[in-house]
């Protein structure tokens, strides 16, 4: 799936509506996460803090009624690319660091964390903890031999 021109403009105006609520300041204030929650059937994405109180919402038309199964993974993509593209609007951001900008589907459910930020760090795809586990397995490995 590969987002339209409105799509990526409407992104662009909730970000930036988010950034908003959360001004630059030298000394941040506010301990949260950003949740996204975006609905497969009615197309809307909400953004809440990590209180659940709701930031701001839009509904993406491309996103209606969309059946695909692997929705969740094509709007990371598109997410993770609109999060890219207005990194230094998100890194100004009067929030304490570090934070993330999380996609969870309608039910609640974490499908993907999107935007990792803490200070000089910043991981935008993919887990932090991608193939630790594996890691840790073939460190163990080596280490008994």
């Amino acid at each position: 799936m590969k987002a339209s021109e409105q799509t990526t403009q409407q992104l662009d105006r909730v970000i930036r509506k988010i950034a908003q609520k959360f001004p630059y300041s030298e000394e941040p204030t506010h301990l949260t996460d950003i949740h996204l929650r975006v609905s497969q059937d009615s197309g809307e994405m909400l953004a809440f803090d990590d209180d659940d109180n709701e930031i701001t919402r839009c509904v993406i038309e491309e996103w209606i009624d969309n059946k695909d199964d692997d929705f969740y993974s094509n709007i990371t993509t598109i997410l993770r690319q609109a999060l890219k593209k207005l990194n230094k609007v998100i890194d100004r951001m009067g929030l304490l660091k570090p934070y993330s900008f999380v996609l969870e589907d309608d039910e609640k459910e974490n499908i993907a964390e999107l935007y990792v930020a803490d200070d000089d760090t910043i991981i935008i795809n993919g887990d932090l903890m991608e193939g630790l586990e594996k890691d840790l397995d073939n460190f163990f490995d080596e280490l008994m031999k």
